[in-house]
């Protein structure tokens, strides 16, 4: 449930010690809209994430911590390091992993490599980022093996009227695979929407919108669209 905004301006602040930090809390609507298919879906997700930019390149990483009524569901992370293909080149080798634990044991854990491409505008009130990785995909609990993929990633962060109002988001593209083995186009996208009290607090929605992302063996809809409330803090 990360935006991955910050992820957008870091070939710019190659030169500096950059860090920043937020916790998010949302409450899902997801089991409330989709009865059936979504009985089990968290109620509540907590996330952190960190950026940290140096000379060489960025540090990412967020963390998924989803809570329901009796149980900590589960925590998925995804950690990125970028290294700045030369000094002003808004090119970066991309190198990350995606994984973690639930309830019934973790996720199945990935490992990705490849290239990003950077932007922004001139006062970085609007930033964006173009990824395209190799995806490995490792065999890590039963009924699961180890496969190849694409994934192709956008991100994006706009600030409006003085940075009151932030839109930010990604999207993903990679190729997953059915039960049977054969392969399928995965789509996932959180666009986030927050109104800025102050640099610190913020309040908004997050509104996840997949195709063959959620897992559902309740009938054969793949496609959902899960909103939230949500608050922020900035560090």
């Amino acid at each position: 449930m990360t935006n991955k905004l910050f992820l957008t301006s870091a070939f710019a602040l190659f030169s500096i010690a950059v860090s920043a930090q937020n916790v998010q809390l949302h409450y899902d609507f997801g089991r409330n809209i989709y009865s059936g298919e979504e009985a089990g879906r968290q109620k509540v997700t907590m996330t952190l994430e960190q950026f940290k930019a140096d000379k060489w390149g960025s540090w990412f990483y967020f963390v998924d911590v989803d809570f329901s009524r009796k149980f900590t569901e589960g925590a998925y992370t995804e950690i990125s390091r970028e290294f700045n293909l030369g000094k002003q080149s808004p090119f970066a080798a991309h190198i990350e992993y995606n994984g973690g634990l639930n309830r019934f044991g973790s996720f199945q854990q990935a490992a990705l490599v490849g290239a990003a491409w950077n932007n922004h505008n001139s006062d970085f009130s609007k930033t964006w980022s173009l990824q395209l990785m190799y995806k490995h995909y490792f065999k890590s609990y039963e009924n699961t093996h180890s496969y190849p993929g694409l994934q192709l990633t956008g991100v994006w962060g706009l600030n409006f009227f003085d940075r009151k109002f932030t839109c930010s988001g990604f999207i993903d593209f990679w190729r997953g695979e059915k039960a049977n083995g054969h392969g399928q186009l995965v789509i996932l996208t959180e666009p986030q929407f927050w109104y800025n009290f102050n640099p610190h607090f913020s309040l908004g929605s997050e509104i996840e919108i997949s195709s063959n992302f959620v897992y559902n063996t309740y009938n054969d809809k793949s496609f959902f669209v899960n909103p939230t409330v949500a608050a922020k803090w900035n560090f």
